[in-house]
């Protein structure tokens, strides 16, 4: 269970290092617009992202 839970958080890592590794100005000005946004936007984005991952996960099964 813990190997599983390491990898999965390797794999995000890995993931959310592709895009300022290979577009570092995009990526800057996606992250200035985002810390533009109010926090009921930026919670609202984190809950859709949380719902679409657990989606995944259920249908991957």
């Amino acid at each position: 269970m813990l190997e599983t839970l390491l990898m999965a958080f390797a794999l995000m890592l890995v993931l959310e290092g592709l895009l300022p590794f290979t577009a570092p100005g995009l990526w800057r000005k996606i992250f200035l617009q985002v810390a533009q946004l109010g926090d009921g936007q930026i919670r609202f984005i984190g809950l859709t992202s949380m719902l679409v991952g657990l989606i995944f996960l259920i249908l991957s099964h």
